[in-house]
């Protein structure tokens, strides 16, 4: 008759093997805990490995961990506050050093390596290397349950594992190719956790029908813009560069505002943020003979200005010749584009998921859940970072703060 396997034994187990399953597992390993992660993917932190063009933007300079509200969404933006403020960038970015992984700072505090994000990777392997870590890849999780005594008991596809601790950094649903699945939110409910509705967020925008049809010509085209959607205190805007695809926009302005963005309501744009479009279209007036397609392409990129101006009569015409109200149409038409998404382009492509793990049963300090012993940490909460190295820096704070616990 075949044997079954005997059940081992570890203080903590984490599953998932992603920035911040590693992070936690090196440190509580260094501080003396028997940890094993477990990943149902052969490869280890894929979403580092194709983040930032391959180059990981790891954290931000920029990240106030007094006010994290301004760079993160929650249905309760203050809970991330605790975590951010006892594990800041400064404190990452002295670990990179430690290391010797070269970086630098491309805009708006943005950090990146310099050679490759399997640098980072290299990083975290050596901190779990560092602190004793097992890690067990690729290996199924099948069933979790709490047994005697409170310890949990795990089947996995190498046998049973036992553990008074059991972390949850298995992220969100976003980029499936790479193995993301719902598995923390399954745990959560299984363990009586409420849920944040979750989404994509910094995701592309689709647009669609007659309306997207003067733009889809675009695709390719990239620009500075102005952005925002909702209305009043709802009110969100960027300052960032907006790509025109075949489907409709991305780009750094559209993955922000994705986040922020709600089904059915428009987002307005202002093309040319720089330039004082009544002025500038003035003096153009009463001093050149161009053709008004061909003045506006002094103030935006030909190809859009050629697009806008085939969509009015009043636009094909030399620029002395446009009336005042035709010019203060165009204005207007440019510095604040109104249009409605039809969607997103989904999962697919989103960087990350809103929503996730209600912070209400979460402890800000500790990431242990209600449920004793289980924590949740990284992009499985209901916190969400914008573009530019703030949700790593979630991932690095939250496993911190988790492991200090342990």
């Amino acid at each position: 008759m075949a044997t079954l396997p005997a059940m081992q034994d570890f203080d903590a187990i984490v599953i998932g093997a992603g920035a911040a399953g590693l992070f936690c597992a090196g440190i509580a390993g260094q501080r003396g805990q028997r940890v094993l992660v477990l990943d149902h993917s052969d490869k280890v932190a894929e979403k580092i490995r194709i983040s930032g063009g391959g180059r990981a933007n790891f954290t931000n300079r920029e990240l106030d961990p007094q006010a994290p509200h301004k760079h993160f969404l929650s249905a309760n933006p203050h809970f991330c506050r605790s975590a951010l403020s006892r594990y800041t960038p400064a404190d990452f970015i002295g670990l990179v050093q430690r290391h010797g992984i070269a970086f630098h700072e491309k805009h708006k505090g943005q950090l990146f390596c310099d050679h490759s994000a399997d640098d980072l990777i290299q990083m975290l392997l050596r901190e779990c290397d560092a602190g004793g870590v097992q890690r067990w890849q690729p290996c199924g999780v099948k069933a979790v349950r709490q047994g005697g005594e409170g310890v949990y008991e795990l089947d996995t596809d190498r046998g049973p594992v036992r553990g008074r601790a059991v972390v949850i950094a298995t992220g969100g649903l976003s980029i499936p190719k790479i193995g993301a699945s719902d598995f923390g939110y399954r745990i959560a409910s299984q363990f009586g956790l409420r849920l944040v509705a979750q989404r994509p967020g910094l995701v592309p925008l689709t647009f669609d029908g007659d309306g997207w049809t003067p733009y889809a010509g675009l695709a390719g085209l990239a620009l500075p813009v102005r952005i925002e959607t909702g209305e009043k205190k709802g009110r969100m805007a960027f300052l960032e560069d907006l790509l025109f695809t075949h489907r409709g926009l991305s780009g750094p302005a559209v993955l922000q505002i994705s986040s922020y963005w709600q089904e059915d309501t428009p987002i307005r744009l202002n093309l040319a943020p720089e330039t004082e479009l009544p002025a500038a279209l003035a003096r153009a007036k009463a001093g050149s003979r161009k053709l008004l397609g061909n003045e506006l392409a002094s103030l935006v990129p030909s190809r859009l200005a050629e697009a806008w101006v085939q969509q009015d009569a009043d636009w094909q015409r030399p620029v002395a010749e446009a009336s005042d109200k035709a010019l203060a149409r165009l204005a207007e038409r440019l510095s604040r584009w109104e249009l409605t998404p039809t969607g997103t382009e989904g999962y697919r492509k989103a960087e990350v998921t809103l929503g996730g793990v209600d912070t209400r049963d979460l402890s800000s300090q500790t990431l242990e859940s209600k449920q004793p012993g289980l924590y949740f940490i990284g992009e499985v909460v209901d916190v969400t970072g914008w573009l530019g190295g703030y949700n790593f820096q979630w991932a690095w704070a939250s496993a911190h703060a988790c492991a200090q616990a342990l």
